[in-house]
């Protein structure tokens, strides 16, 4: 609680969990592939000049607390107000189309996820999804994700619905094994679902291990609990009163196109507040 320079990954101590699923297949037995497009209205209006990126996300290493994770740092002020532009790892789709594809996970997907043996769901569970989405630039972009396949449609039908109302997501893209154990830089983005790894600070699965949760926009949408903040550098998006492009706010779209399928906001828990989680557990 899910993925251009490496983005941040919360940093995760060691465990020791045991395997509940088969071998990783050689070749996993493609599913027949489905593709949706919907037309929405006039994409949103875009400057010929942007502003210089001045922030690479991922390059500063934070301080480790005595829990493993980064040390909470005021958020530098090119973060305060997000709006870094989207570096395209796939095809944007064609003018103002939406566009989502699911398919069977191909093998080299797999290999540079975070599934292993070792994770509560079968690499045939899952499902492979290219979705279209807005960046905070303004253009249209497509992104990867892994899910369950029982939530595979129905995630494609939610990101259809934030990609007719505009909603900005910075990235979206599959998370690497080497994310898990890279040092903590607090800055990360990425809109992901499926990371074989445990709930944080337990050592229980969590539901983006099953591919039932996907975290969305996480920087602007902070973890917290107590004094920890994640991603460590977000704390200027813990006021929730000063609204900003890409912020999950109660009864809005994203929130509402979830529980459209049956799906659950972390943003209404006290203890952890997770608000850039959506899950399918309730967990």
């Amino acid at each position: 609680m899910r993925r251009r320079a490496a983005t941040a990954a919360w940093a995760l101590l060691p465990l020791t969990l045991t395997a509940c699923s088969p071998e990783v297949p050689s070749a996993p037995q493609p599913a027949p592939s489905v593709t949706t497009t919907t037309r929405v209205g006039t994409p949103p209006a875009t400057t010929s000049s942007a502003p210089a990126v001045t922030w690479q996300v991922g390059t500063r290493p934070l301080p480790r607390r005595p829990d493993g994770f980064g040390e909470i740092e005021p958020t530098p002020p090119e973060l305060v107000n997000r709006a870094l532009p989207t570096k395209d790892l796939l095809p944007p789709p064609a003018g103002d189309h939406y566009a989502a594809t699911i398919a069977a996970v191909p093998a080299d997907v797999l290999a540079r996820s975070t599934w292993r043996p070792a994770c509560p769901v079968k690499a045939t569970d899952l499902r492979y999804l290219t979705l279209s989405f807005w960046g905070f630039d303004g253009r249209a972009h497509t992104g990867e994700m892994l899910v369950n396949a029982s939530g595979a449609a129905g995630i494609a039908k939610v990101f259809g619905m934030l990609f007719a109302a505009r909603f900005p997501l910075e990235e979206m893209r599959v998370t690497s094994a080497s994310e898990l154990t890279a040092p903590p830089t607090g800055d990360g983005n990425t809109t992901s679902a499926f990371v074989c790894r445990p709930a944080r600070g337990r050592t229980t699965w969590s539901a983006h291990a099953y591919g039932l949760a996907v975290d969305v926009d996480p920087f602007c949408n902070p973890y917290t609990q107590g004094d920890l903040v994640l991603p460590e550098l977000a704390s200027a998006y813990v006021d929730r009163s000063r609204v900003r492009p890409g912020m999950v706010l109660a009864g809005d779209a994203t929130v509402r196109a979830f529980a459209a399928i049956g799906w659950s906001w972390g943003g209404n828990w006290h203890s952890p507040t997770d608000r850039m989680h959506f899950t399918a557990t309730g967990h």
